[in-house]
């Protein structure tokens, strides 16, 4: 059987991880269905499809959902996140001891060991 050449080479989460390298939050748009894919993938999860285009976000988003881990090392959030263009990040968000649903926040970039990762931080009062 031959290797489908879609599948080879490196996969979508090093183009995500360029991007967030080089200060840029991108999302893979669906060219067939239009929806938009966040983890990456290599297919569309909404229709199947291989025709995914990269798009650069804003940042800019509003708290969908949060709940508060508590750990012996400091309680901190968990919060999923909907970002401009449709896609929902789980995360974190600084700057406010517990997110409210509804309330603005703005991606930011931070270099990890790992790795750079997304983190929110809170825009003010609930709009």
């Amino acid at each position: 059987m031959a290797a489908d050449a879609r599948f080879d080479g490196p996969g979508p989460d090093v183009r995500h991880q360029a991007g967030l390298q080089e200060g840029r939050i991108l999302l893979q748009h669906c060219d067939d269905c239009a929806s938009v894919r966040f983890p990456p993938a290599l297919v569309c999860r909404a229709c199947g499809s291989p025709r995914l285009t990269w798009r650069e976000s804003p940042g800019a988003g509003v708290v969908y959902s949060t709940t508060k881990v508590r750990d012996r090392g400091g309680d901190y959030n968990v919060s999923l996140v909907e970002v401009e263009g449709g896609a929902r990040m789980m995360s974190r968000v600084e700057g406010v001891d517990a997110p409210v649903i509804g309330s603005r926040v703005r991606a930011r970039i931070v270099a990890g060991d790992d790795g750079h990762y997304i983190v929110f931080d809170a825009q003010g009062a609930r709009s």
